[in-house]
């Protein structure tokens, strides 16, 4: 399990945040995305990641994915990396996002 760096809001970056990635496979390019996050201590009832490949500033191949409630947070569906970057961030069924301070998150292998 890799734990993502957070924006602050303050131009620092919290080395821990209920952001995680778990690589599913040995090279990493499977992955999935479990979020504990604002929207989910917010009580939110569903939670989609929004996500796509590329450059933090040109997302390509963005799709929204409903993530599933487990006991870890919410977790999105097994992601094949088709690029060396995934872009994301989220947000709940009333359209309240958490976009890590309008830097959103990044896997990259």
């Amino acid at each position: 399990m890799i734990y993502l760096n957070a924006h602050n809001g303050e131009g620092d970056y919290e080395s821990f945040s209920r952001i995680k990635a778990d690589p599913t496979s040995s090279d990493g390019k499977n992955v999935k995305i479990v979020y504990d996050g604002l929207l989910s201590k917010s009580g939110a009832d569903q939670i989609f990641m929004r996500a796509g490949f590329g450059s933090r500033r040109n997302w390509q191949a963005v799709y929204d994915h409903p993530l599933h409630k487990t006991d870890r947070g919410w977790e999105s569906p097994v992601l094949t990396m088709t690029n060396s970057q995934l872009n994301f961030c989220f947000k709940d069924s009333a359209s309240n996002w958490d976009n890590n301070n309008g830097e959103n998150w990044t896997y990259g292998l």
